[in-house]
This record gives structure tokens, sequence and C-alpha cells, in this order.
């Protein structure tokens, strides 16, 4: 970890690895009055000071870096940052269920055609508290996409959720009709499981160590396709973790390919054929067992520029790589 001569510094370190930028939107309060809850009352307050957010999330997730560093407790900090992280998502977790029972509340009343005041308000109070729900959402995962963040720059992996996805939303729009909030949101949640761009395929042993040859392919076809994202085989070590790093550091989308056991032997085989289904404009693998083998033949029967590197690149010359 880096030396800073004071806290300034060291919070402008993270302002520039990690993801400070999302704070001004995720915690500007979008709606007059919030309500969490029915046993909560409405309430006007403001959300947050952005900055103070920030600062909080760095202070409690980076301080036991520094405070853990060079001392017997080091290899602690990195498991207790995980905690901190993860207490963040499964609050925003807890609270993405809980909008979804409140959209369904919502969207029960709105298909109701009834001009009374009672109606009415009752409309208003359930659209209330979606939108509350969906405000304190943005800001908890922005505090929790940052913590990760601040993980992976003092431990140099990204974070990874043991369950649920991870994905971080950020208000845009204020106070919205009943009907419109409900098709508006349904949408946003299909943008955050669906990524954009062109996929970058990326597989190998689990065992793989050498990442610098990765990154610097990852590099040169980013600066050639800017809006890619990758496709990984989901595995925690290795190719998929050193590709998933590379992804968290550079601000772009990674989607693993889990196996599907209930394809039994050929469960592998079929999650080659899932990942050259979507099109990639190249396959990075590296040497690991037949899967590899397989994927990279049938990348090159499709025409597909597939970068490979094997353990026996690196034993004389470090980055030396092979492109079929």
């Amino acid at each position: 970890m880096a030396n800073f001569d004071s806290f300034a510094d060291f919070a402008s370190h993270y302002a520039e690895l990690t993801s400070a930028e999302a704070f001004p939107a995720a915690f500007r309060a979008e709606i007059g009055t919030a309500q969490l809850s029915i046993a909560d009352e409405p309430t006007s307050e403001d959300m947050p000071d952005e900055e103070a957010a920030r600062a909080c999330v760095e202070q409690m997730t980076g301080d036991l870096f520094a405070l853990f560093a060079e001392t017997r407790l080091a290899p602690l900090a990195p498991r207790i940052a995980w905690g901190i992280v993860n207490s963040l998502h499964k609050v925003a977790q807890q609270l993405a269920r809980e909008e979804d029972d409140a959209a369904r509340d919502l969207g029960e009343l709105a298909r109701i055609n009834d001009p009374s005041e009672i109606h009415a308000y009752d409309l208003e109070d359930k659209q209330r508290r979606c939108q509350s729900l969906h405000e304190a959402i943005a800001a908890i995962e922005c505090m929790r996409d940052h913590a990760a963040e601040v993980y992976r720059v003092n431990t140099g992996k990204p974070w990874m959720a043991t369950s649920g996805s991870r994905t971080s939303r950020v208000l845009t729009a204020s106070q919205i009709e009943a009907r419109d909030y409900l098709a508006a949101r349904k949408a946003e949640q299909r943008a955050r499981h669906l990524p954009t761009g062109l996929p970058v395929v990326v597989s190998g042993g689990k065992h793989w160590l050498h990442h610098e040859p990765i990154w610097q392919r990852l590099d040169a076809i980013r600066a050639r396709v800017p809006s890619l994202w990758i496709a990984t085989t989901g595995q925690r070590t290795g190719t998929d973790a050193i590709a998933t790093a590379w992804a968290a550091s550079r601000g772009v989308q990674s989607v693993p390919f889990i196996l599907e056991r209930r394809h039994g032997n050929r469960a592998g085989f079929k999650r080659n054929e899932q990942l050259l289904a979507l099109c990639p404009v190249e396959a990075i693998i590296c040497e690991g067992s037949g899967l590899q083998v397989n994927l990279a033949q049938t990348a090159r029967a499709a025409g597909l520029p597939v970068t490979i590197f094997r353990n026996s690149d690196f034993a004389t010359q470090p980055q030396r790589k092979e492109v079929i």
C-alpha cells in the first residue's frame, strides 16, 4: 500500500482510483418527501452529504489496511474489508426485495380505475414508498461499489459477492406517474443485467498465474473496441479472476458464465457453445484443460480471432504470446 503524508493525500488517491464520481448522482434527493416503510412518517430531510458519504466509506474500509499494515494482523484486513462491502451489499439486496413488494402493490393499485380521493392518496403513498426505496438503493449500492473499489485497490482483487448479482443504479428521474414509473423500473432492471457493447471471451485454467499478458491483450482490444465487455467461465482463481480484476480496474462490465450441471459431462462444452453464440470480437484462451482446447478449436473454426497463451511461453520470455 502507498504511503501518504495526510488523510487529504489518502482521499485524493482513492478519488483517482475508485468510483468517487458516482456519489453526486446517487446522493441527490429526487423526491420532495421520502418514506422507506409504512411504519415511518414521510420526511423531507435531505440525503446525506455526498462527500461525507464517500469519506466514510473510504475510512471504514481503507483504514483497516493502514491499521493492520506491517503487523501480524495484516492477513486479516482483506477478510474484514470484504465483510464491510458484503454488509452494504446485503442491505441493498434487502431494500431491493422491499421495492419489489412495494412495486407489486403499486401495480395492483394502478390497474384499478377509481377516481376517488382515497384511491389517489393510496396510489401516491405507495408510489412515494417505491421511489424512496429506489433512491435509498442507489445510495447504498454506490457506497457498496466504492467500498468494493477500495477493497480492490488495497488487495489487487475484485470484490465478489457470494450470492446474488452485484448491480448498481443511479436515479435520473424525478416524480413520475405510477404506470410510467413501473415501466421505467422494469426496463432499468433488464438493462442492468444485459451488457451493452461487443463481448470478448476469456477462458483458462484456474491455476494460471501470468496476469500481465492478459491485461496487456485486453488493453489492446479495448483500444480498438472501446465498448467491449468480457465473458468469463466464472472461476474465482486463475485466468477468470485475472480478467475480472482487469475489468474492475477499467470500469468494464464482466459476465461470468457458470456451468449448468444439468448437462452432466457436457456442461463445459455447452458453456463453450454459449460463449461462442455471443459472437465475440475475440477470444483470449490460456492453457488449462480440454475445455480450453475445445474452445480454441471451435473458435478458430468459426473464424474468430484467438489469442492463446501457454505456460511454456513464459519459461524463458515473460510476455510472449501467440495469436492464432
